[in-house]
């Protein structure tokens, strides 16, 4: 018993830390891709390089620990992995991002936690009760209100980029959930290095073709090492592990506090305001998205899953 309560222990301190590196995530993209006045790297590259530094990362990871190849059985989990985590939810959020400020970003990415349950309790044929389903309603709904009401327009109406972003959290939530479905199965850092791996096909060739013609400022690189280096291959050493030793629906809780994190990040490296709007939305959101796992969480399984 005390063991399993050190793991479980370990696992939310390894989750916590898993997500405060993702949690800067949306504001060094933001600091790469530039804005529409002052552009930097485009969207595409920053996607793709961020992948392909990271699958070099994990080649030599790979080759040091001398992993085995993946079952075959496997593939298609990683490569559900790869199509979430590594091209979705970085090329969506590098592209959106150019348009919309990280704080901005950071209220419509807070539905992730309750997408994220919901594509779990799929993968685990779990049924979850309506008052679930009406949760995940309500807060796409404020979701929506907040990209209609975003500061800075006097029209209601939406930004393409808020589009954008709403897709990058349903690849990021598969992602996550095929991803800890097969940290059951092999060693947790061991999944985003093969999904990596997995992916040189596109991102190799995507990064040299996309490859920046003009000078581009030593921040904007500074940012993309960032992203290569924690956001697209430590971060999530810590993540899958913790999920692993703590629980994925205990662990995932401490995905919580990303969109906090990312505004109080996103303040003082970019200069941008949070407003009263901003926060509001927030905590409703937040208020959502916990009622909407206390649910899902106490969903029993109609079959199990491996």
């Amino acid at each position: 018993m005390n063991a399993e309560r050190a793991n479980a222990r370990r696992g939310l301190w390894l989750g916590l830390l898993g997500v405060a590196m993702f949690s800067v995530t949306l504001p060094m993209t933001r600091l790469a891709v530039g804005t529409p006045e002052a552009p930097q790297l485009s969207g595409v590259f920053v996607a793709l390089s961020r992948a392909l530094g990271a699958a070099a990362l994990s080649a030599l990871y790979l080759a040091w620990v001398r992993a085995p190849w993946p079952a075959r059985q496997d593939w298609p989990a990683l490569a559900m992995v790869a199509v979430g985590v590594v091209l979705g939810f970085p090329l969506l959020t590098s592209v959106a991002l150019r348009h919309v400020e990280a704080v901005h970003a950071s209220v419509v990415l807070g539905l992730m936690p309750l997408v994220t349950a919901a594509a779990g309790a799929v993968l685990q044929r779990q049924r979850p009760p309506l008052a679930f389903w009406g949760c995940a309603g309500l807060g796409s709904a404020l979701v929506m209100s907040y990209a209609l009401l975003r500061p800075g327009t006097a029209d209601l109406s939406l930004h393409p980029a808020d589009g954008l972003l709403v897709l990058a959290v349903v690849c990021a939530s598969l992602g996550y959930a095929w991803g800890a479905r097969l940290a059951t199965r092999m060693p947790p850092a061991q999944v985003i290095c093969w999904a990596l791996l997995l992916s040189l096909p596109l991102t190799l060739p995507g990064t040299w073709l996309s490859w920046p013609a003009q000078p581009v400022a030593g921040s904007a690189w500074a940012a993309l090492t960032y992203l290569a280096v924690f956001s697209m291959w430590l971060g999530f050493f810590a993540w899958y592990r913790g999920l692993v030793l703590g629980g994925t629906v205990r662990v995932s809780q401490v995905q919580l506090l990303q969109p906090f994190m990312s505004m109080v990040v996103a303040v003082p490296l970019l200069g941008e305001r949070i407003d009263a709007l901003t926060l509001g939305f927030a905590a409703a959101v937040l208020g959502t998205v916990l009622l909407g796992r206390r649910l899902a969480g106490r969903t029993p399984s109609t079959a199990s899953g491996s």
